[in-house]
């Protein structure tokens, strides 16, 4: 371990003290940092929020109301800290219920020195690709929620370029509007520019009378 890099701490719980203090000098030979021997699973999910260690290396078999896994769920529920099981059941049914609550590693005691580090290392590989997934798909929901928002902003923009609104100049003699820019427009190129509106041309009654007065394009005005 370089002499820059930071100790990996890993919280020990187990029961029987004489195995504790063993473990906890294993891992310090190790090179790990130990920052405090927990007894009880209450008591190791308090030290864990208060700690919050790399790794919590955790006996199933604890003394008390709560054993290793309620425990170790509660943690990983709570505070998304690793936890690799210690145990000596070696019974299927210990072993399919300790599966249901995704633990990083899994020892059987006895175990040896090799053992105990190979799977501690392992467990921290498999934490260190689970916060890279999971800082993946956060960057991918906010890239998401993102371009949501721009779409929304983008489609109010074209809805209000489309929308005519405020005072509009328009020409008493030959009805042109101007724009923004001082040019005159005839009035259906501009509304037509400016909003969903699209143009049939018809002739109302009182122009059909004075332009021709000798069709009646309107008899039921008459």
């Amino acid at each position: 371990m370089a002499a820059t890099e930071r100790k990996k701490t890993i919280l020990v719980v187990e029961d029987e003290v004489i195995i504790a203090l063993e473990i906890r000098t294993r891992l310090q030979q190790m090179g790990y940092e130990v920052p405090e021997v927990i007894n009880n699973g209450a008591a190791a999910i308090a030290a864990t929020g208060a700690l919050r260690p790399d790794l919590v290396l955790m006996d199933i078999a604890l003394k008390g109301d709560m054993d290793g896994m309620e425990a170790a769920t509660e943690i990983k529920s709570r505070f998304r800290i690793p936890v690799v099981y210690l145990t000596a059941n070696t019974d299927e049914q210990t072993f399919q219920r300790a599966k249901e609550t995704q633990p990083f590693g899994y020892i059987i005691k006895p175990f040896s020195g090799r053992e105990l580090r190979t799977t501690i290392e392992m467990a921290f590989y498999k934490a260190g690709i689970d916060d890279e997934l999971e800082r993946s798909r956060e960057n991918l929901e906010k890239t998401l929620r993102e371009r949501e928002i721009l779409i929304t902003r983008l489609e109010e923009a074209l809805a209000k370029v489309k929308t005519l609104s405020g005072l509009l100049p328009i020409c008493a003699a030959c009805k042109q509007i101007r724009d923004d820019r001082g040019y005159w427009n005839q009035i259906e190129s501009y509304i037509r520019d400016h909003s969903q509106a699209e143009f049939t041309h018809l002739i109302c009654p009182p122009c059909a009378k004075k332009l021709y007065p000798d069709i009646d394009l309107y008899p039921e005005e008459t």
